[in-house]
């Protein structure tokens, strides 16, 4: 029989649908303090506590297992070494995320061309004022990842009336959601086209500090950066450096190089900062559904089946 080690946290517990899963598989849950008691002899391990350190430090105790699933669209925190170079199968969370964040982008680029920060500003001081606002028709937008998210946010914004290009790894001059792609290595020569710059990559040795000062310092001084991938895309002192210095007009930035926030960051207080607290994909329901594509690729696995969402290791995303 198969057997399943859950690892999540105290405040977190384990998936909705453990009773379900228990009647497919062995299923050990843990905490990270538990992990290299509960991995020998598992053959699966849910990394449910998807920000969690603890299987590169128990590595060792896995001595059975073949597949990995996190329950995350991103797999940055358990791509260390051993287990990128091992036989074992590596999994996310592809799907799940890709309208309720394309959804937030959307909403975090019309609240900055409709100015919602300052309208209800006036409204809690009773100040009536009129003002002008921005169409979104005819604005142009860059999505920095062109995986299931990026896709997804760029036929929001096509359906509001921007034009949309892509950043990839691989470039083509066609694309059916993005118009063109055009290659990651030439961003700087690409984000003076565009009104909002949208950061929906993972987090890779190739994608990290991707935005740095060359790349802000040629962006347009009207353009917002709207960052829903993971924080350390973004050199934070450059972004701060030129928010401050009118390099860029605004940033919407739901994830940062440090978590939480400290509370010390000027991001807190810079105008046209939005900052929101790693929520961009986080609707009501979320853990319902990533418990569920769980439940599904486990009755895979013990069928013998293929697993969808594959996480290519050596690249650090699902082909």
């Amino acid at each position: 029989m198969t057997t399943v080690v859950i690892l999540t946290r105290d405040d977190l517990g384990p998936p909705s649908n453990l009773a379900r899963l228990e009647r497919l598989a062995e299923v050990r849950v843990c905490t990270a303090a538990g992990l290299a008691d509960a991995l020998p002899g598992a053959d699966v391990l849910l990394w449910w506590d998807y920000f969690s350190p603890a299987l590169a430090q128990a590595w060792g105790y896995a001595d059975r297992l073949r597949w990995v699933h996190v329950a995350s669209a991103g797999v940055d925190a358990v791509l260390f070494d051993e287990l990128r170079d091992s036989d074992v199968l590596l999994s996310n969370a592809r799907g799940v995320f890709d309208q309720p964040i394309a959804e937030f982008v959307l909403a975090s680029v019309l609240a900055h061309l409709k100015d919602l920060p300052r309208l209800y500003r006036r409204q809690q001081e009773r100040h009536w004022e009129h003002a002008e606002t921005l169409r979104a028709a005819g604005r142009t937008a860059l999505v920095v990842g062109t995986g299931g998210i990026g896709r997804a946010t760029a036929r929001l914004l096509k359906a509001v009336g921007f034009e949309v290009r892509g950043v990839g790894r691989t470039p083509r001059v066609t694309d059916p959601d993005f118009g063109q792609v055009v290659p990651s290595a030439e961003l700087a020569e690409h984000v003076g086209w565009a009104d909002h710059v949208v950061l929906a990559a993972p987090l890779t040795d190739q994608t990290r500090g991707l935005v740095e000062r060359r790349v802000l310092a040629a962006m347009r001084p009207t353009a917002q950066l709207v960052n829903v991938g993971r924080g350390p895309l973004v050199v934070e002192a450059d972004l701060i450096a030129a928010l401050e210095s009118g390099g860029i007009a605004a940033a919407a930035l739901d994830v940062f190089e440090t978590e939480p926030l400290p509370n010390d960051s000027p991001l807190w207080s810079l105008p046209g900062v939005q900052v929101s607290a790693h929520l961009s994909g986080d609707v009501v329901g979320w853990r319902d559904s990533l418990a569920e594509q769980f439940e599904q690729n486990l009755r895979r696995w013990v069928a013998g089946e293929e697993l969808p969402s594959v996480v290519d290791k050596q690249r650090g995303y699902a082909s």
